[in-house]
């Protein structure tokens, strides 16, 4: 046997061994792809990537094959992309409102290879998922300008589901109308209280009257079939194009910083401790004086910084409040389920809602 045939057969082990290390490699992308429909987490992660690469690149000793190997690891890992992208082509993901509303476009942004579909409420989105229905849904919690959405903090303190993600989107909210329509023909607008809220001071300047609509999307679809001058919409330039409406005037909300906080909701609480950089809870506590101090002074005496903190009146008991805090840190550590003890006692009901590593921008 001359010396290239020896190579060859020795290249022909090799690549033996990476055929077996390849379909090992793909059974398990297949199971990551599981991990992240149920509990709905996007593909794409730039941090694991960064890793994957900078860690397995230094262990290649010959500079000159160094590069080589980034651009074949490179290449499996778009070729990994692919694979889960088609194997959750099918994960269903709830949003509230139809084609067009924000929580449509976010959805899209952060799966763009799912199903997704719009029912008409946050309950109903949300129950869909806590039912099996969807795998996940992706609902608005919180607006730089309006605040804090009510109906989906009521879900969280009294559903089972847990937020694995949490995203901010830029909203431009516009005032559209029928084509051939001005803005000084409008008498009447029409949107989501979120964004009437947003685009108030317009309003008001223009001595608008409201009507509120479930979402934005919707609003844009009843102007279209009111056909109407005088009716307007407020909402997305997409949604606009949608309903073959025209912008009558854009970037209309008062604040030229106008973001919305989405959260992304599943039945599975996601455990992995590469993405624990907050944690969010809500709780409730005794009417009774000093009773919330006591609680958020426990949180500081075990060292955690509480990034957000919210409250929020409950329809069903006058007068009783309930509490939103995302805090960051680990709350699984041995301090934390100390804290958490600790914050049991001075609390009526307390519940973990969900992790993140941090809020992504979409």
């Amino acid at each position: 046997m001359d010396q290239l045939t020896e190579y060859r057969t020795e290249i022909n082990e090799i690549d033996s061994g990476i055929t077996d290390l390849f379909t090992r490699r793909w059974e398990v992308v297949r199971k990551i792809a599981g991990y992240k429909t149920e509990r709905g987490i996007p593909i794409l992660d730039h941090g694991r990537e960064r890793e994957i690469l900078e860690r397995n690149s230094a262990l290649i000793r010959a500079a000159d094959v160094r590069a080589y190997y980034i651009s074949f690891m490179q290449n499996v890992l778009d070729l990994s992309k692919q694979f889960q992208h088609m194997l959750m082509e099918g994960m269903n993901v709830a949003y509230s409102g139809v084609r067009g509303a924000f929580a449509d476009i976010a959805s899209r942004r952060i799966f763009t290879d799912a199903r997704h579909i719009g029912f008409p409420d946050f309950k109903s989105a949300y129950n869909a998922v806590a039912a099996g229905e969807c795998d996940c849904a992706v609902l608005p919690l919180e607006n730089s300008s309006a605040g804090i959405v009510d109906q989906v903090l009521e879900l969280m303190f009294a559903g089972d589901l847990y937020i694995n993600g949490m995203y901010t989107m830029s909203v431009k909210q516009n005032l559209i109308g029928i084509k051939g329509t001005s803005a000084d023909t409008v008498r009447k607008v029409i949107s989501h209280p979120q964004a009437l809220a947003q685009c108030e001071a317009y309003i008001k300047d223009h001595g608008f009257e409201t009507v509120s609509a479930v979402n934005t999307a919707i609003a844009a679809q009843r102007v279209a079939e009111l056909n109407d001058p005088t009716v307007a919409a407020i909402a997305s330039e997409a949604t606009a194009e949608l309903y073959g409406l025209d912008i009558l005037d854009p970037n209309i909300n008062e604040s030229s910083v106008n973001t919305t906080k989405f959260a992304v909701f599943s039945r599975i609480e996601n455990l992995n401790s590469d993405k624990r950089g907050k944690f969010i809870l809500m709780f409730t506590v005794p009417d009774v004086a000093g009773a919330l101090a006591k609680a958020i002074s426990v949180i500081s005496e075990y060292g955690y910084n509480m990034k957000v903190l919210r409250s929020h009146s409950m329809k069903a008991i006058a007068w009783q409040y309930c509490f939103y805090v995302e805090i960051e840190g680990d709350e699984t550590s041995e301090n934390g389920q100390q804290m958490l003890a600790a914050l049991a006692e001075q609390c009526d009901k307390l519940k973990i809602i969900g992790h993140y590593l941090k809020e992504v921008e979409i």
